[in-house]
């Protein structure tokens, strides 16, 4: 039975890792995937789902106004799945079309991204998500300074400072944010004294 699923994670817990995992084992299994990332992440290259520990994949991407449904469904070849990398990029719409393509078309749907940002706040697409996913995963990862759970994503400005206001999107990789547990996003003032902790 097709289901929507939301992992989700702070920076660096291997999300895209994970979809190229699974991209992987649909692939030698002779299903057809459809792998999506958003056309907002531009820090390796668009159209690629790129993880830190150096494995890549092309993906198709999407827009504030693509109709993710009506693509899904123009392709020759229906997928057995649709993978969607940074999904805390989707709008309401896009979530409610996944939802669509699961329900209706019997695909289905694994969306992987952030569910807060650097203000602690919920991504849009990540609030839905979390509101219509039939199936809800945390993707776990360690602190940057310390052994605790990373729960939030921790911005610096390029002095190393704590950026606790601002515009929410704000590409970046581990130059700009670090995964962070509750302790450490309150206590940090500087990226050089966090790693002396």
């Amino acid at each position: 039975m097709a289901k929507l699923f939301f992992h989700y994670s702070t920076m660096a817990a291997g999300k895209s890792m994970e979809i190229i995992k699974v991209a992987y084992n649909y692939d030698i299994q002779g299903k057809k995937v459809v792998t999506l990332t958003s056309q907002l992440d531009d820090r390796f290259e668009v159209g690629k789902i790129w993880s830190r520990a150096g494995f890549e994949m092309e993906a198709y991407t999407y827009a504030h106004d693509t109709n993710i449904a009506d693509f899904i469904l123009s392709l020759e070849k229906q997928p057995a799945s649709v993978l969607i990398d940074e999904a805390q990029f989707l709008t309401k719409e896009h979530v409610l079309q996944l939802t669509d393509l699961v329900d209706n078309h019997g695909i289905t749907v694994m969306c992987y991204g952030l569910k807060n940002d650097s203000f602690n706040e919920l991504f849009v697409g990540s609030e839905y998500l979390l509101i219509y996913a039939d199936n809800i995963k945390e993707l776990k990862t360690e602190c940057w300074f310390c052994h605790k759970k990373a729960t939030m994503n921790m911005r610096f400005d390029e002095d190393g400072f704590p950026v606790y206001e601002g515009k929410q999107i704000d590409i970046g990789g581990n130059e700009k944010y670090l995964p962070v547990c509750r302790k450490c996003y309150k206590e940090v003032t500087h990226l050089k004294q966090a790693q002396n902790l």
